[in-house]
């Protein structure tokens, strides 16, 4: 048995769904791994005092949460594809878990918003430490590069002529100083860091009920083939 219209609706947003969680999550996987086994950050992680650090946590956490992203979507894609129940369930449980995780993230990075701000400003400066130390490390390069652009800051001073990091600033002759502006950021932006989490919790909610209604939909097609060859058979 087919789904009807709103069964094959949500097919394809889990579909989009699906794609955009691989996407970021492939990114999340491979600079957290990248970040973790490079050359130049490996020591990083061989010192024992600075396992505690916010590089190492933030780090752990991209590996963490690209990994689970990408389990999400490979038992999403399945269930969602071939009209799997027991994939589709699994997927259920993930996206509530995960709804779940959001919201106690999210609230605990809008109330603590200040620690939050020192922890990824303290990244930011042994990613800028690591880029002068390695002699300009591409990948590094790369991510300095999107956070200068997206921050409108520049390295440690504000002061493009005197930064060793002043191809990855944006253009003009003066920005703001990039740890100071991290720190800032989440008091600042306090309702758009909210506003992103309310987002993304708001997409996890719309994937959670499409698996529920193909779930439905699946068992009703079920039982209507069991019917069918019980009736004939």
């Amino acid at each position: 048995m087919a789904l009807d219209g709103c069964g094959v609706f949500c097919k394809y947003i889990l579909f989009i769904f699906n794609l955009i969680f691989a996407v970021v999550g492939f990114v999340f996987l491979g600079l957290g791994l990248w970040l973790r086994f490079s050359d130049s950050t490996r020591p990083i992680f061989e010192v024992e005092a600075l396992n505690s650090s916010a590089f190492v946590m933030i780090v752990t956490i991209l590996i963490a949460l690209g990994s689970v992203m990408l389990i999400v979507v490979v038992f999403g894609d399945y269930g969602a594809c071939n009209e799997k129940r027991c994939s589709l369930q699994v997927f259920s449980a993930l996206l509530t878990i995960l709804i779940l995780a959001e919201v106690v993230v999210g609230v605990l990075a809008y109330t603590k918003r200040d620690e939050v701000g020192l922890n990824l400003a303290e990244f930011y400066s042994n990613m800028y430490t690591l880029y002068v130390t390695s002699g300009g490390d591409p990948f590094i390069r790369v991510t300095l590069t999107f956070i200068h652009n997206t921050l409108d800051c520049c390295g440690v001073t504000g002061i493009k002529l005197v930064e060793v990091v002043r191809q990855t600033c944006p253009s003009g002759f003066f920005q703001a100083s990039c740890p100071a502006t991290i720190i800032t950021f989440f008091d600042s932006k306090a309702q758009l860091v909210m506003g992103l989490f309310l987002g993304t919790g708001a997409l996890l909610i719309i994937a959670l009920v499409c698996t529920i209604i193909l779930l439905k939909q699946t068992k009703r097609n079920e039982q209507e083939i069991t019917a069918y060859y019980t009736t004939v058979y």
